[in-house]
């Protein structure tokens, strides 16, 4: 009789139970997406379109302006740099140097040049010139600007080509968090190219790219290392015509390991132009401190590299 008592007893509370407004409470739930006209595109022309602009650009040579951000959340603070004049040259398949100029005196802050494996850092007002690979992992937090790597910065402005003999690309329909007319939040539906790549241990996620559909244009590539954690996150920003290729006159690289974000505004752009094997050579300035990383720290002597221009 007691356990009929109860079953009975639970069957009367779920039939109140609906009844009982003090129980539950109901909200509606908004979904704020954009209005803007989209356009559509295929897997495949997606893919092409990346491995187009890979294939036309054979060269770029670039005045910007660059910001510098360091530190987050390990640091415990963020330090701004003020925003100071450059230069940019790359070259494929892998070169790339990047000047840096200080405010109004207009002397070199850096100058950094990478072939693909190695790279050269110059810094003056140190007097130190930094040597070693481009897949050296040492971070140094009282020297922000060694942590930079020149092949980083050459992936993010050039977009690699998906190679179909080491990659698989992936269509996903996903959404973006943009700004509509009246500068609301809104969801907006994107492309979103997954590419896998043949790794030394296997298959892994190496990049995402993804597309805006208002323009069908890449506004931003996600990079991450062969253990799956994001190495390089990078927003590309108002495009233009350029000798009728489109580019981003805006490209925002984020390192999260790293701690540190570099925004290139570009002030001039000068695509498939001439250069010359000099234009990267960089050599020590005589008398500069000499470090290679992985090494002890050693004096070095040499002769200035000579200006890109």
């Amino acid at each position: 009789m007691t356990r009929l008592c109860r079953a009975r007893a639970l069957v009367l509370f779920l039939a109140v139970l609906p009844l009982s407004g003090c129980l539950f409470r109901s909200r509606k739930v908004e979904r704020r997406l954009s209005t803007a006209p989209l356009r559509s595109a295929t897997q495949k022309e997606l893919v092409d379109a990346i491995n187009t602009q890979a294939s036309k650009i054979k060269s770029m040579q670039a005045t910007v302006d660059i910001d510098t951000s360091v530190g987050g959340v390990n640091k415990g603070r963020v330090t701004d740099y003020k925003e100071i004049r450059g230069y940019v040259l790359a070259r494929k398949p892998a070169m790339l140097r990047m000047i840096g100029l200080m405010p109004i005196v207009r002397n070199r802050a850096f100058d950094m040049v990478s072939d693909g494996k190695e790279f050269k850092l110059w810094i003056p007002s140190k007097n130190r010139f930094v040597i070693g690979r481009n897949d050296a992992e040492v971070v140094n937090p009282k020297q922000p600007l060694e942590s930079i790597r020149p092949q980083m910065l050459y992936d993010a402005l050039l977009i690699r080509e998906i190679d179909p003999a080491e990659e698989i690309a992936v269509l996903e329909n996903g959404y973006e968090t943009v700004l509509d007319s009246k500068r609301h939040l809104v969801e907006q539906p994107d492309y979103q190219i997954v590419v896998v790549r043949r790794g030394k241990e296997g298959w892994y996620l190496s990049r995402k790219i993804i597309f805006s559909r208002t323009d069908l244009q890449p506004h931003r590539q996600l990079v991450y290392d062969e253990n799956g954690q994001l190495a390089t996150d990078v927003r590309y920003g108002e495009y233009k015509d350029y000798d009728g290729m489109k580019f981003p006159t805006q490209i925002e690289i984020e390192r999260p390991q790293e701690e540190y974000d570099i925004t290139l505004n570009i002030v001039k752009l000068e695509l498939n132009k001439p250069i010359t094997d000099d234009q990267f050579a960089l050599q020590p300035p005589a008398g500069a401190e000499v470090v290679r990383l992985g090494q002890q720290d050693n004096q070095g002597r040499g002769s200035d590299g000579g200006d890109p221009k």
